[in-house]
């Protein structure tokens, strides 16, 4: 079970009140906080991007290490994203629309790459899982928030018929995206069900390369394509596997920290890689420091 927070957060009890009051009684805030928002371009002088991801709840996924339950509590998890966000080198922040319009309300999105997450329906442990179905973002709501960048998951499956709906509506979201001019990672995987019925994803080189080959070429164009990849076993050879711009990810937070930043250091010098998309790993860290652990992530990231 993940640590309490060793710092306070910076969401006061008051803050919450007034956004509850805020979704209850005045929807159109939401709107209002995301146009007036300070917005900033999308990389900066370095060319690196820290981002911190919080869109697993959608998906049915709450767990973090042997906490099945470690993300369900709202309040304490907006208190992490508060503190991570706040933190020096961290760039954005990747969420669900019920994540981001409350972050808006709370005024915590300014000068930050807000990255949408668009298909979240192929929930954890269902028998759809893999027929991953696009009910969170769209371009045209993204156009509408002015948000900065679209996220996707593509699983494939090659005994699982969903896959097929799935690679069609994510080359249909990679040329909406496009069109409207809003660059979208791809985080694909080889896929497939263990004895138990549950997806497990194939971390392989060669299973990365593959899935990175057949999520480059959806849809028809790739102008706004870049890719989201776990850092795995030879990752030179990963990396020559494509000319897209690359996010590496975190994953559920497993093994010594120390290990897990060093594999990221590693990656993170190859030509290609652009920088850090990280949630569960950099918000319950197994000591509770969330800034701590932001902090050593965007110096990873940010060489500083």
């Amino acid at each position: 079970m993940p640590e309490a927070l060793t710092q306070p957060g910076p969401i006061t009890a008051e803050a919450f009140a007034k956004l509850r009051a805020a979704r209850q009684g005045s929807p159109t805030d939401i709107a209002t906080a995301l146009a007036t928002r300070t917005r900033r371009p999308l990389v900066r002088d370095d060319g690196r991007l820290m981002i911190v991801a919080a869109d697993h709840p959608a998906r049915g996924a709450l767990g973090v290490g042997s906490d099945p339950m470690a993300m369900a509590d709202r309040y304490d998890l907006l208190q992490r994203l508060a503190t991570a966000i706040a933190r020096p080198g961290v760039d954005g922040v990747l969420g669900t629309p019920d994540i981001i319009d409350d972050l808006a309300l709370l005024g915590l999105l300014d000068d930050k790459i807000v990255v949408a997450s668009m298909n979240r329906g192929g929930l954890r442990g269902s028998i759809f899982e893999l027929d991953d179905r696009y009910t969170a973002y769209d371009a045209p709501a993204m156009t509408r928030d002015g948000l900065d960048f679209a996220k996707v998951l593509v699983r494939v499956d090659l005994d699982d018929a969903g896959t097929a709906a799935t690679l069609e509506a994510t080359a249909k979201a990679v040329d909406a995206c496009a069109a409207a001019q809003v660059p979208i990672m791809l985080e694909p995987f080889m896929s497939s069900r263990n004895e138990l019925g549950r997806v497990v994803n194939d971390l392989s080189a060669d299973a990365v390369i593959n899935s990175i080959s057949i999520a480059a070429g959806l849809g028809a164009t790739s102008s706004y394509t870049w890719m989201k990849l776990p850092v795995v076993d030879d990752m030179e050879r990963v990396m020559a596997s494509t000319t897209l711009p690359t996010l590496l990810l975190g994953g559920d937070p497993t093994g010594d920290p120390e290990t897990v930043y060093a594999s990221w250091k590693s990656a993170l010098a190859l030509p290609g890689v652009h920088g850090l998309v990280v949630g569960r790993t950099l918000l319950y860290p197994a000591d509770g420091d969330v800034a701590g652990a932001v902090d050593t992530a965007a110096a990873l990231v940010h060489n500083s």
